[in-house]
């Protein structure tokens, strides 16, 4: 079977000047099932968060630290994104992050305590910090700026398809084999990965190595390097860290206490508490590929950047934060279940987005490291709110009265930071100022 090819854009050029389509998509697929492992690693603890409190007497309180503890260092992992890209090549780079995510999910099957928990969830946020922005280095690199959006869509897909499909499946050896065994099975799939993983990687014509290579045969032209501060300091990359930043204080809410939510506090059993955490991500899925769909097309066609990367999402997020805002007036546990998809669902559409906006700020070669100092502060969200929403609850004088409380917070988390990226975020105008 004959793959078709074109030749790569004018002036990208390197070791490989023909340009698959076929093997672009593919890439991104492989990167894709390793991102879906990456949610399965932080979901399990959701997912196993009631037997653990029974098992080894943690009190949501406790949960929810540890969810926090995992954002801490997952933060100081992101930072090592750029230097780490920059000194170890992408396929072994990803082998390694890939390698440490299944080490470090042993210790607790072994020797279960809480500080156990809490050192391994740390190490495995340290782990997972620069994958983000390693992986969107890979994909990039397949993928011309105008059309990054989609690609990034696949990545963020990787959250809700991990609710729909790994969840259910975990939350169901949770409950037959205990939770140990879905801590074994996520360390034997990310080594697996890593098999597939080598046979698949190639360096792309859009990476930092093609374009340097480019750079190189035209004349008297430099190697494009500017300031870190000019990048960090645009009003783009600004607002779209504060907006994700509540996007994501929801989200890492939503894997650590959704299943716990609709147990405790709408009265769903644990398996079915378990099945339902993919509910959200099926609407999820939906605006996140209709987003970026309609998002790249209309960018190809010169749509600004500022409407689609700043006001499209902008939008979504004022959604989330009046979905989130009802929910204590609503009366059944099945509309508080709808409440939860729209919110929730819509608002994973703005990671694509604004991770494609905030990639127009900067030269290929700068890439990873800008990519890692914004989800290094995008997870400051995840940081906060689990432990925030588990002192949340313990205080609270019913679970159901504190789990609302909590989501309402982020709802208007979601309004200040969907505003912000309404008003500010325009990545051609800071783009010409970077590069000027």
């Amino acid at each position: 079977m004959t793959t078709k090819q074109s030749t790569a854009p004018t002036g990208v050029s390197g070791t490989d000047p023909v340009y698959s389509h076929a093997r672009a998509w593919g890439i991104t697929a492989t990167v894709v099932v390793l991102y879906v492992i990456n949610y399965s690693d932080k979901a399990i603890l959701g997912i196993a968060a009631k037997p653990l409190r029974d098992e080894l007497g943690l009190t949501a309180s406790q949960i929810g630290m540890i969810g926090s503890a995992f954002f801490v260092t997952f933060a100081v992992g992101g930072l090592l994104a750029g230097p780490l890209a920059r000194r170890v090549s992408m396929r072994w780079l990803l082998i390694l992050i890939a390698l440490s995510w299944s080490l470090v999910m042993l210790p607790t099957v072994v020797a279960a305590s809480f500080g156990v928990l809490l050192v391994s969830r740390m190490l495995l946020g340290f782990f997972e910090g620069p994958a983000l922005a390693v992986v969107c280095t890979a994909i990039f690199a397949w993928h011309p700026m105008e059309k990054r959006a989609l690609p990034s869509a696949c990545l963020t897909a990787s959250a809700p398809l991990t609710k729909i499909l790994a969840a259910p499946a975990l939350a169901a050896i949770v409950v037959h084999w205990g939770w140990r065994a879905a801590f074994l099975t996520l360390a034997g799939l990310g080594a697996a990965w890593v098999l597939l993983w080598l046979s698949t990687w190639k360096e792309g014509p859009y990476g930092a190595k093609a374009v340097a290579a480019a750079e190189a045969e035209a004349e008297n032209a430099p190697t494009i390097k500017v300031p870190w501060l000019r990048i960090f300091l645009t009003p783009t990359f600004i607002a779209a860290t504060l907006a994700i930043f509540s996007a994501y204080a929801l989200s890492t809410t939503v894997l650590t206490w959704l299943p716990s939510y609709f147990e405790e506090g709408l009265g769903y059993s644990r398996l079915t508490a378990g099945s339902l955490f993919g509910v959200p991500s099926i609407a999820g899925l939906f605006f996140i590929f209709s987003t970026t769909f309609i998002a790249d097309r209309m960018m190809a066609k010169g749509t600004s950047g500022r409407a689609m990367r700043g006001i499209l999402p902008g939008c979504t997020l004022l959604v989330t934060c009046v979905s989130l805002l009802a929910l204590p007036f609503l009366s059944t546990p099945a509309q508080a279940v709808a409440a939860i998809t729209l919110g929730y669902g819509i608002s994973n559409c703005v990671y694509a987005l604004f991770i494609a906006g905030v990639s127009q700020l900067c030269p290929p070669s700068q890439l990873a490291g800008t990519l890692g100092l914004f989800t290094a502060l995008m997870s400051v969200g995840g940081l906060i709110a689990p432990y925030l929403t588990g002192v949340i609850v313990d205080a609270a004088e019913t679970k159901a009265d504190g789990y609302l409380l909590a989501f309402q917070i982020y709802g208007v988390t979601a309004g200040i930071g969907g505003l912000l990226a309404i008003a500010l975020i325009n990545p051609e105008r800071d783009a010409r100022r970077v590069m000027g």
